[in-house]
């Protein structure tokens, strides 16, 4: 690959991999008007292990009893809100990466009967396991 070629090469890689950050980003982060729409949805993990579906949510910083959590038309719905540091207030802020206010994350669960049968939040991940009823 001549000097040429691998520069241009590098340049799309790095456009690439900005391209593929903003898409992520925008995954997570959806803006809305405040009040009326959550902020940020949560990025989930989901498992099934035999009759279990575990779902793991990542929620930095989200205190229990800012926590809800529901089952809507066989949908399940995790909604709560994570507050702005004290010390942001006071601060210049240079970034801000951890997403903060009100979320919401609507998961389709599997047809058929599921009991909620573990609920965990340790550090900074909601760890829910519902079990399939025979």
């Amino acid at each position: 690959m001549t000097g040429r070629n691998l520069e241009a090469w590098m340049w799309a890689e790095a456009c690439e991999a900005l391209a593929r950050a903003e898409r992520l980003q925008r995954q997570f982060f959806r803006p809305g008007e405040r009040g009326t729409r959550p902020v940020w949805e949560p990025p989930v993990d989901i498992f099934e292990y035999g009759l279990e579906l575990w779902i793991v949510a990542a929620l930095p910083g989200v205190e229990a009893s800012r926590l809800e959590i529901g089952v809507e038309d066989g949908i399940l719905i995790i909604t709560g809100d994570r507050p702005a540091p004290a010390l942001q207030r006071a601060a210049a802020i240079h970034r801000l990466e951890i997403p903060q206010g009100r979320f919401e994350r609507r998961i389709v669960l599997p047809e058929g009967p599921l009991e909620l049968t573990r609920r965990e939040l340790a550090d900074g991940c909601l760890t829910l396991v519902l079990r399939r009823s025979r």
